[in-house]
């Protein structure tokens, strides 16, 4: 209850928090987006997605310590987790592609640990950070600061998100992953290579987790076992938003980036992910029961 009368009391704190949600925001919706690729597709929920996050992270965080700004981490990182996206695929996805999604639940977990471990002994269990050296904003007399690395995230994700979208509409590829999506057997029969789409979707969403987590090494911090927040944020997002819903999908980010600001004020930082799981839950649990009073209405 003291700090909901702080908030009262400052409002200043709010603006903070509402602020920081809407950049934050911006980073959950990418990597979210992702997600929602993948599952639309390849009807397959990534749990290794943070771990595809925190990968790019370090490509960005090894190209700061080799002297070299990170925010060119950004391509460098879409880049190399593209090349790990696709040969993932080849070792491991298209096994599971077409089979029962709790199969793909427990490869992609697989994956996760393994990308895990394999970043511990690599890298270390130490937290990192890339410093992008931007500085920082203060406003309403220094009642509100904004690093501007947060601003420059929100427009990249902003940026990237758009590119993406006009690459999906527009290009070739774009249009056999939407017709794959679609129907895949329908595609097939059309000519198209379903596995070289699927191929190409797993890589893609790879690529688009390893641009995010070079902008989270410069924003937040990175270590080898953070990538679980990121995955249930993405796949927070996107059944909150649904499939191919980019502007729910932009909408539901802001949302949990602003909640997460909240409950950082409200409940402490050591409670900000267990109130991300909570929520998830409560999520969960009233979209089950709104499906079923959806079937009773049919019956």
């Amino acid at each position: 209850m003291d700090n909901i009368l702080l908030l009262i009391e400052a409002p200043f704190l709010s603006v903070q928090a509402i602020l920081d949600g809407i950049i934050i925001g911006a980073l959950f919706s990418l990597a979210a987006y992702g997600m929602a690729l993948v599952w639309g597709v390849m009807r397959i929920i990534n749990i290794a997605q943070g771990e595809f996050v925190i990968l790019g992270g370090y490509v960005a965080y090894f190209l700061y310590e080799a002297g070299i700004h990170p925010m060119f981490g950004i391509p460098v990182a879409g880049v190399v987790l593209f090349v790990v996206g696709y040969g993932l695929y080849k070792v491991v996805i298209y096994r599971v592609v077409d089979k029962d999604l709790f199969i793909s639940l427990l490869a992609t977990f697989g994956l996760s640990i393994l990308i895990q471990q394999l970043m511990n002994i690599m890298f270390g269990a130490d937290v990192q950070i890339a410093e992008a050296g931007f500085g920082t904003s203060f406003m309403f007399d220094y009642n509100v600061t904004i690093p501007h690395i947060r601003i420059v995230t929100f427009i990249v994700s902003a940026f990237l998100g758009a590119l993406l979208v006009i690459y999906i509409k527009r290009s070739r590829l774009g249009q056999a992953i939407r017709a794959t999506a679609q129907n895949a057997r329908a595609a097939r029969v059309m000519g198209i290579d379903t596995d070289h789409v699927y191929a190409m979707t797993f890589s893609l969403n790879a690529a688009i987790c390893g641009a995010t987590g070079a902008l989270v090494a410069m924003t937040f911090a990175i270590h080898p076992y953070i990538g679980l927040p990121y995955t249930i944020r993405s796949f927070m997002i996107v059944i909150m938003a649904g499939l191919g819903n980019l502007p729910g999908v932009i909408a539901a980010g802001t949302g949990i980036g602003v909640a997460e600001q909240f409950a950082d004020y409200i409940f402490g930082a050591e409670f900000r992910m267990a109130f991300i799981f909570l929520l998830l839950v409560a999520f969960l649990v009233w979209r089950g029961r709104m499906l079923a009073r959806k079937r009773e209405v049919l019956k």
